[in-house]
């Protein structure tokens, strides 16, 4: 009988993600095959001493872990010192993908279509009318190193501009605002190395109670409409794709990455990309996945596989 492989599950840390986070390493926990692999749990918020300590018997890290110390390169730095294999981005593309205002930049040099913005200072929140002048209303204020829209909000007076900014500086020290983009959400999933798959479009459509897909619309049961594969004719799907994957490529992504889009008149937006998307099996990422032929229990395979494989 093979030897089983060994893969350490992370999941939780200290983000604001946490939840998320738990529940997501929850069902891939329940997703892996125990006559394939022997699955050991750490929680860095408390473990990674003993992760160190178990270090030379594990094979590969699975990472469930969202926004600061998990997302952003410095789990992928310590995985990297222990000479563990992990999926997902190294820790220069972790990074980029985490830092909007960087990713927004290599996003540009790609040739992608991106909104408008600027970053607020501290001294803007209760005057301003600068960033109104420059960006419009509404506008979209995000934390610059948050993911799951939390500390996000789209103002649309002056006022609401004040206490958005107040909020998101409360989340982290650098806040971006952002030209607000019209048009139909969509999300674009990439899967693979050196040879890239571009997944089938999910369009995202919030309920009518939320502005956007904020925290409570991403993860209320029923507050959202998902559609996979997204309901555009095959030019603007192919055209999506590619802009997926030219956001992958240019932030140096590996093994899988989900890149957010609004679709309007005027083109194809890149906002931002996800580099360890939700999993859950009705997470964004394993919708596309499924559409694509791999059910979830497959997709966690098949990243442990590219994981192994990454150079």
């Amino acid at each position: 009988m093979a030897k089983r492989l060994c893969v350490a599950l992370l999941a939780g840390g200290r983000s604001g993600e946490r939840e998320v986070s738990l529940k997501g390493g929850e069902e891939v926990y329940r997703a892996l095959d125990r006559n394939s692999y022997e699955v050991r749990r750490y929680d860095p918020a408390v473990d990674l001493v003993r992760l160190a300590a178990d270090a030379a018997e594990i094979d590969v890290a699975f990472i469930i872990l969202h926004g600061p110390f998990g997302e952003d390169g410095a789990m992928q730095g310590f995985l990297d010192m222990l000479g563990i294999p992990y999926q997902g981005a190294g820790v220069m593309g972790s990074a980029m993908a985490m830092d909007k205002n960087i990713a927004k930049v290599m996003y540009r040099r790609a040739g992608l279509l991106v909104p408008d913005w600027r970053m607020a200072e501290k001294s803007q929140i209760d005057s301003p009318g600068e960033l109104i002048e420059q960006l419009g209303l509404p506008a979209v204020i995000k934390p610059l190193h948050q993911g799951s829209s939390l500390g996000m909000s789209i103002p649309a007076t002056a006022g609401e501009m004040s206490k958005g900014l107040r909020t998101a500086f409360e989340f982290d020290g650098q806040v971006m605002v952002e030209e607000f983009i019209r048009g139909r959400e969509i999300t674009g999933g990439v899967l693979g190395n050196d040879e890239l798959t571009a997944l089938p479009l999910v369009e995202i459509i919030p309920g009518e109670d939320y502005k956007f897909f904020d925290y409570e619309a991403k993860y209320r049961p029923g507050a959202s409409k998902e559609v996979c594969p997204a309901e555009f004719d095959p030019e603007t799907t192919a055209r999506a794709q590619q802009c997926a994957l030219a956001a992958h490529r240019v932030l140096n992504l590996a093994v899988y990455s989900r890149t957010d889009m609004i679709v309007n008149e005027a083109g194809i937006f890149v906002l931002e990309t996800n580099t360890i998307p939700g999993m859950t099996p009705t997470s964004l990422l394993p919708q596309a996945a499924a559409a694509h032929g791999l059910s979830f229990p497959l997709l966690i395979e098949r990243l442990l596989e590219l994981a192994m494989q990454k150079g």
